[in-house]
């Protein structure tokens, strides 16, 4: 991914043992970018891929989290309170190497970010495919949860994701759009948009949101 050194770490947590891959460059970093995974998935989606190939070099370390029950092989995620004490508990490893930590995850994961930003003292939340309402369920929604995170929030979000379009978010909300992508980014051929071109989408946006607050 990274020209940069890969490191992996195991975090107990009262959860089981989570798992931190470390994405650094050579050069000193300005904030630690922690991005976690989604509940139907690992940190091999795309995006998060895309993030830990082209932050480094521009000054960010990223932190690609696996929570416990994914270490462990489960398909199926914990509720959420299990999440949230998991994330919680791997805290201070994120915080061990003295930067700004910005909390990031995809789907479930940025809900648990969003739930627990301003307790851990987040810096900022990175909400990768934040899912606004279940699919078709636009009244069940978790809005709350994303404007109650209390600090500096970018959503990335896809033009088609059925677990809330980027219209559907409410206004002020710092929201960058990947046109044509659904709730895991895929575009489809027909769009004539290739995933190089989708993913540079996302991490240009990332770092020009990141250079603003530390630059």
């Amino acid at each position: 991914m990274s020209t940069g050194a890969m490191e992996t770490e195991t975090v107990g947590t009262p959860a089981g043992d989570a798992r931190i891959t470390w994405y650094r460059d050579a050069k000193p970093a300005r904030a630690v970018v922690a991005v976690s995974h989604g509940a139907g998935g690992g940190i091999e989606a795309r995006d998060l891929r895309a993030l830990a190939a082209a932050l480094p070099a521009r000054g960010y370390t990223v932190a690609l989290v696996e929570q416990p029950w994914r270490v462990a092989g489960k398909k199926l995620a914990p509720a959420p309170k299990t999440l949230d004490s998991g994330w919680t508990a791997l805290w201070p490893a994120l915080e061990k190497p003295g930067l700004p930590v910005v909390a990031g995850g995809r789907s479930a994961g940025a809900r648990v970010a969003c739930r627990t930003a301003r307790e851990l003292g987040a810096h900022a939340v990175l909400a990768l495919s934040f899912p606004l309402h279940p699919p078709g369920r636009p009244e069940k929604s978790r809005v709350d949860e994303l404007t109650g995170a209390g600090v500096p929030t970018l959503v990335v979000q896809g033009g088609r994701d059925p677990f809330g379009r980027p219209a559907e978010f409410p206004q002020g909300t710092r929201i960058a759009e990947v046109a044509h992508g659904d709730h895991g980014f895929a575009v489809p051929k027909k769009a004539g948009v290739g995933e190089p071109e989708s993913m540079a989408v996302i991490t240009d946006a990332v770092v020009a949101w990141l250079d603003e607050m530390f630059g």
